[in-house]
């Protein structure tokens, strides 16, 4: 749905630094503690991470000449945490893995090597030029791993305004839409600025985070113009521009 190569949102780092805005209306005790934020904000740039490695590697994957690729899981991970450490300055890996960071950060972790190993026969098939094994749909494969291993503690999806979701699975819900629309698609939105609030999910208060991603110009292969025709992935372009709103890392806490 969103981009062969990793959308950004004005460097990964950024995410780290970023002005936060809590949702109009909610009552001060529901509102994200600073601690939720800095977790959820360590998930998304957790996937940024890894998804910049698969992005960084496309012509390697794609190349029709070459078998096995060497990207296993551990070698991907291994790239990510270095990308997350650089991102962050700090190692997830040293992170209390009893604490609730620290058991979401290692299930994402471990979903990313999950994933690679799962595709290993795609990824080094030989003879075959486009794998379809994009960022995007690593991305998505990773959140699934991911949910699997959290179960209600937390999910992570990326999701885009409805204009421009190709996967249905991914279709924004009515908290992110409404955040999407009165938000971060305004002309007026800082760009790189994420948006959180509260919800509820099965009588309880579940933390929401929205990060906004952009088209780069390496997105705009797929993305961009002409609009309508169609993609390397056989999905008609959206006719987008660099740094138009591309895609949300919309990330739900709810912590036991």
């Amino acid at each position: 749905m969103i981009g062969r190569s990793a959308l950004r949102a004005g460097g990964i780092a950024l995410l780290m630094s970023t002005a936060l805005v809590i949702m109009q209306g909610a009552a001060r005790a529901d509102e994200p503690s600073a601690e939720n934020l800095r977790i959820a904000k360590n998930l998304a740039t957790m996937l940024q991470s890894a998804r910049a490695v698969v992005s960084a590697h496309q012509t390697e994957i794609n190349d029709p000449t070459k078998g096995d690729k060497g990207l296993t899981g551990k070698v991907v991970l291994d790239e990510a945490i270095a990308n997350y450490r650089k991102a962050t300055g700090t190692d997830p890996q040293t992170i209390d893995p009893a604490s609730y960071e620290g058991r979401l950060l290692k299930a994402q972790m471990d979903a990313v090597a999950e994933v690679m190993d799962a595709n290993q026969a795609t990824i080094n098939a030989k003879d075959v030029g486009f794998k379809g094994f994009i960022p995007a749909t690593f991305a998505r494969l990773v959140n699934e791993a991911f949910g699997r291993r959290v179960g209600a503690e937390a999910n992570v999806k990326v999701t885009a305004p409805s204009e421009l979701i190709r996967n249905r699975q991914a279709r924004p819900d009515a908290w992110e839409v409404a955040a999407i629309q009165n938000y971060l698609q305004k002309a007026d939105w800082p760009k790189g600025q994420i948006y959180a609030g509260t919800d509820t999910a099965g009588g309880k208060p579940q933390i929401r985070v929205m990060v906004p991603e952009y088209y780069a110009p390496s997105c705009l292969t797929c993305h961009g113009g002409p609009k309508g025709e169609l993609d390397i992935t056989h999905y008609p372009k959206e006719g987008a521009h660099e740094n138009d709103l591309g895609g949300i890392i919309s990330i739900k806490l709810t912590p036991q």
